[in-house]
């Protein structure tokens, strides 16, 4: 089977040796992502809108393996606080609600930097 990996163009690609998704045959995994926190629409101390901003942005990059969320079939949603699972839920619930994953929330000491909460993990089958 082929192999699709989707670059960014984000410097850790190279750095780490990884990309933001791969597509083998009908199956495509996306790799831990979080928010663009810019201080103004995605806030450090928002994690609804964090987990939302995630999402929304992973949902182009199926878009471009013409793949929809209506194909994701896990979600692994990992923060630093989970006391946040409310938010995270409500944000997780607006695109996921009637598609309906399968999901863990894992609670972790840290992310890649400080005023990350949430990162994301998918996983899709195009059916």
């Amino acid at each position: 089977m082929k192999r699709e990996n989707i670059l960014t163009g984000s410097p850790w690609e190279d750095k780490m040796g990884y990309c933001r998704a791969v597509r083998i045959g009908n199956i495509v995994e996306v790799s831990g992502t979080v928010a663009i926190v810019d201080g103004d629409k995605v806030k450090a101390d928002d994690a609804y809108a964090q987990t939302y901003n995630i999402i929304e942005r992973v949902e182009k990059v199926l878009e471009d393996l013409n793949v929809g969320i209506k194909d994701v079939i896990r979600t692994r949603i990992f923060t630093t606080n989970v006391d946040t699972f409310e938010e995270v839920a409500r944000a997780h619930s607006a695109f996921f609600k009637d598609v309906k994953p399968t999901t863990g929330f894992y609670e972790i000491s840290k992310l890649v930097a400080p005023e990350y909460l949430v990162e994301i993990e998918f996983t899709a089958v195009v059916q």
